[in-house]
């Protein structure tokens, strides 16, 4: 039998209050502003990777949550379609019954399933992490994975995720919602997020950027001006409906427009 838990008021001033600021949630800046503002009182992590699917279970976009600038190696160990941490944890933990599972030595019986991706996640600054997702639901499902915690997270943790989660998964598919609003509405749930195809050009830089190229650099490499860069790089935020090049690469992989490989090694 479960343990039950007594929330403290502080907690459950702190778990108001998160609510009520999910309500506001609509775009991608102001799901960032949740997760390291109310949230972080509860669920003190550094990291949120924030999974959508469809219908039929498919990952359609895995957006990663960070108070900082996560680099091209960073943004491929998380949402790489076929070798990332996303498409990985979505194998294992959507549409299961294991959850919430958390490292650390919970008692769950998917607590140990998370122990393989424990390794990418410290190499990276991000040690141990809860995983909690809605299950498979008619029209989309959601997973979170919350990474970078100060000391193991438990099952009080845990069972916070728990309460929040309806909101975060209303809070991601408004996001979604505001996506294929900008796009007409008239795509595919994962082809919604773009509002015009990507050219060849553009996907080109998308592919420096990559590897960790500056502006400067990526100009050198096309002979290009690094104003020019700049300037392809602010319409392919506009396509994506972004606002960062860390935005735009995760937007991209998660949607398969770059070469899995590397199009530009």
């Amino acid at each position: 039998m479960e343990a039950v838990v007594i929330l403290s008021p502080r907690e459950q001033e702190y778990l108001i209050g998160a609510i009520e600021a999910a309500v506001k949630v609509r775009d991608l800046r102001q799901l960032y502003l949740w997760t390291q503002g109310q949230l972080q009182a509860l669920l003190p992590h550094q990291l949120m990777l924030c999974m959508q699917f469809d219908a039929a279970g498919a990952l359609l976009r895995a957006e990663p949550v960070h108070a900082g600038l996560l680099d091209a190696a960073t943004l491929r160990v998380l949402t790489h379609p076929i070798e990332g941490l996303a498409p990985r944890l979505a194998a294992l933990f959507n549409d299961s019954e294991r959850l919430p599972a958390i490292t650390g030595g919970g008692r769950r019986a998917g607590d140990a399933s998370l122990n393989q991706f424990r390794r990418p996640l410290q190499q990276l600054g991000f040690d141990h992490l809860v995983v909690h997702g809605s299950g498979r639901l008619a029209g989309a499902s959601t997973l979170f994975a919350l990474c970078g915690w100060q000391s193991a997270p438990s099952a009080r943790h845990a069972y916070f995720l728990s309460l929040l989660l309806p909101h975060l998964h209303l809070a991601l598919l408004r996001v979604a919602g505001v996506d294929a609003g900008a796009a007409g509405g008239a795509q595919s749930p994962s082809a919604a997020a773009i509002v015009r195809p990507l050219s060849a050009r553009e996907l080109e830089i998308l592919g420096w950027v990559r590897e960790g190229k500056s502006n400067f650099e990526v100009g050198i490499i096309l002979g290009i001006s690094p104003v020019t860069v700049k300037n392809h790089l602010q319409r392919i935020y506009r396509a994506l409906g972004v606002s960062n090049r860390t935005h735009a690469l995760a937007r991209c992989i998660s949607l398969r427009l770059l070469d899995p490989l590397g199009a530009s090694t």
